[in-house]
């Protein structure tokens, strides 16, 4: 057996690959822990105003991240046939695309601030709040959307360190600025000693603003990294489109961005159903949500691992090694989202109260994160095996399930379960874990049968 294809030397390339965008996203949401907390100090009115619109944000997201998706293969596989200038021209054209994209999204975002509330169904009187919220935070969506392609091409080429460096000064920077803008000067003490730290108090207005200020300091920070990187540095090449790279790369990036905004409007159909249940449902709702987004990391984090290692293959053909991979990846990904799922059982309530002082909140946040605790295996498989699909250049088939599972069984659920049944959020969460067990089938069954007839997956 070859040397790289020895379970050991597998397990160590994908965990090496892979941690570094663990430790990111554990960052990221580390951030996200620290912001709702802080939020949730002023208030459940202010928690429900930041979480109304958390799955717009999703939906934006998840939209500019299926470019970077698009890159990230084209360019991986690439890289695995040794075709250096393709993966250059790639660079160029991925900066091409972060200024349109980037560009249209502020203009959309800005112009549908003070409406996205009220699509959300957010109880009139926290809509200005939102929505002012909002605004603020995609201001620097340019930014946000240049950090995001920019970080898929350094993943692509085996650099997962760099973003994850970018992530850490991010998310200090957003703290800091945290302490700063939303609570006003204050006296604090710490390990006995008394001290004044200054304070603008603005409240969730500065929430947004600490974001956003992070947000570009990030996008600064990962040009420099590509500008910089031997084999995506622009340098020298021409910035106009090439139609080669940019119809291949869309290839992948466009059935993935109907994927991701069909699955992401989803979840906005989803939380407005959530949002008219009441500002109870909806702050646990909230807090659920945040606690819930730092047991997905390691499933992210591979899931990152597995589309570079498998675009590689791909690109140099070694159909052998990408079997390996495929098999050592889902082993680790179920062990450690078992593991993640168990602590989340054990510890929901005192995670959820983290977040709130509301006793109501703390429970219904707690039922449900007990819930989808247990689900925590099965969508891990999917994640990773959605990521092999991504390397390899298939995103038709994560669309198709990706949209049957949310329209006709969350959304469809949720809506029977609190629209004509008149139940209440664990029904409708229950609803969300019959999806992830419908991805986990359908994403299995597909693995299962292309590795039988011998296909790149």
């Amino acid at each position: 057996m070859e040397k790289d294809l020895r379970r050991p030397s597998l397990a160590r390339e994908i965990i090496s690959l892979a941690w570094p965008t663990m430790t990111e996203q554990l960052m990221y949401t580390a951030v996200q822990y620290i912001d709702t907390a802080m939020v949730g100090s002023l208030g459940t009115a202010a928690v429900a105003a930041v979480g109304s619109t958390t799955t717009v944000n999703w939906l934006i997201g998840s939209t500019i991240n299926a470019f970077g998706v698009g890159f990230l293969s084209y360019i991986s596989r690439s890289r695995g046939a040794g075709k250096a200038e393709k993966v250059r021209s790639a660079s160029v054209q991925a900066i091409l695309i972060s200024i349109v994209i980037g560009l249209c999204f502020t203009c959309l975002t800005l112009s549908l601030s003070g409406v996205i509330p009220v699509w959300m169904q957010v109880d009139e009187a926290i809509r200005p709040l939102a929505g002012r919220y909002f605004f603020i935070l995609y201001l620097p969506t340019l930014f946000r959307t240049a950090m995001i392609i920019f970080g898929a091409e350094l993943r692509a080429v085996g650099d997962t360190k760099t973003p994850m460096r970018v992530g850490i000064i991010m998310n200090v920077v957003n703290v800091v600025l945290n302490f700063l803008l939303i609570f006003k000067t204050r006296q604090l003490s710490l390990f006995g000693l008394s001290f004044v730290l200054p304070g603008l108090g603005r409240g969730v207005s500065g929430a947004a603003e600490a974001s956003a200020v992070s947000f570009i300091v990030g996008a600064l920070l990962i040009s420099r990294a590509v500008w910089r990187h031997p084999e995506l540095t622009p340098r020298g090449q021409r910035l106009r489109p090439d139609k080669e790279v940019l119809l291949a790369a869309l290839r992948v990036a466009i059935p993935n961005m109907f994927q991701r905004f069909a699955t992401s409007l989803g979840y906005v159909a989803f939380a407005a159903m959530i949002n008219s249940l009441g500002e109870i449902s909806t702050a646990a709702h909230t807090v659920a949500n945040t606690v819930e987004s730092a047991f997905y990391v390691p499933g992210y984090g591979m899931q990152a691992a597995a589309a570079t290692l498998t675009g590689e293959a791909v690109g140099a053909g070694r159909k052998k090694r990408k079997d390996a991979l495929s098999g050592m990846i889902i082993i680790i990904e179920v062990s450690l989202m078992t593991v993640s799922g168990a602590l989340l059982f054990i510890f929901a309530p005192q995670m959820a109260s983290l977040f709130s002082d509301d006793a109501e909140v703390i429970s219904l946040g707690s039922l449900v994160l007990r819930m989808v605790a247990l689900s925590e295996p099965f969508y891990g498989v999917s994640i990773v095996i959605e990521g092999m699909m991504q390397g390899e250049g298939e995103t038709r088939l994560p669309f198709v399930f990706n949209v049957i599972g949310m329209w006709l069984v969350r959304i469809v659920g949720t809506y029977i379960c609190t629209r004509r049944l008149g139940l209440g959020l664990e029904y409708a969460w229950g609803c969300m874990i019959a999806h992830n067990l419908i991805l986990f089938i359908c994403y299995s069954v597909c693995h299962r049968i292309r590795r039988r007839k011998g296909a790149m997956l």
